[in-house]
């Protein structure tokens, strides 16, 4: 089983910016599609953002949209999701995921990411 772990969460004022990264040991990361997903206290967990195995293929949320980068660092196996002008509404719990290998190595949808890591918090607050 594919084993994700997330850092990069903290405590960032309004405007601030901050790096997400998930890192796997064991398995190479850039034959999976990644995704990151959010949930906040009270709401359903969303998709953010997801980089296919080719980094042509990316999507984003309207919420993340003009704000955030996802990008692979496949020389240290991880995928970063870098936010900016971070708001009170992206505070959450972030999760990455891992989409089986598939020929044409797109995002997919939520439902068909099979790994997921433990998450990482985001807290937006002065």
């Amino acid at each position: 089983q594919l084993q994700l772990v997330e850092s990069g969460g903290g405590l960032v004022q309004p405007g601030g910016s901050l790096r997400l990264s998930c890192a796997s040991s064991g398995f190479t990361l850039d034959r999976y599609a990644i995704g990151w997903f959010r949930q906040a206290p009270g709401k359903e967990r969303e998709g953010v953002s997801c980089i296919g195995t080719s980094d042509e293929i990316t999507y984003y949320a309207d919420s993340a949209k003009g704000r955030s980068t996802i990008s692979r660092e496949n020389a240290k196996n991880t995928v970063l999701l870098q936010m900016n002008s971070l708001k009170h509404e992206d505070a959450a719990v972030y999760y990455c995921a891992a989409r089986p290998p598939s020929p044409a190595g797109l995002c997919g949808y939520a439902d068909e990411y099979d790994d997921w890591g433990q998450g990482t918090q985001v807290t937006v607050s002065l």
